[in-house]
């Protein structure tokens, strides 16, 4: 189950036990809504639920809550992901404008030591980001 969210676990593990949304959450004790916010991951089961949640599924406990976690390490990995190409881009776009603006001659060497700068920092903080990983 390793790669799936919450919410991808309890609807995979309920549509296998031909279980609707209405006849888990009767078992669970919370409306049918709150079922569709677990599944879509909008909301989580309270803690003190998951032994009954496991057991309705036939899921262990530790293979839920293995799953909330994946979730969350994806999340964390786009936002990484993101940032790594804002970085590049920064540095990029800065090295670009420069380049065109000398060229235009549209550009005093202050301005363009200072947009340089941006980019060399740019470039060394997504270094750092992916010396640390």
């Amino acid at each position: 189950m390793n790669g799936k969210s919450l919410g991808e676990i309890i609807s995979e593990k309920r549509k296998e036990k031909g279980m609707t949304q209405a006849e888990l959450a009767e078992k669970m004790g919370v409306t049918d809504k709150a079922v569709s916010k677990w599944e879509r991951n909008l909301s989580y089961p309270d803690v003190a639920s998951f032994p009954r949640l496991s057991e309705v599924l036939g899921v262990s406990l530790d293979e839920l809550m293995k799953g909330t976690g994946d979730s969350n390490k994806k999340k964390e990995d786009d936002i990484d992901r993101i940032i790594s190409i804002a970085l590049r881009a920064i540095a990029l776009a800065m090295g670009v404008a420069v380049t065109v603006l000398t060229l235009l001659d549209e550009l005093d060497s202050d301005s363009g030591l200072g947009m340089l700068g941006i980019a060399v920092l740019a470039l060394s903080v997504y270094l750092f980001r992916e010396r640390k990983d």
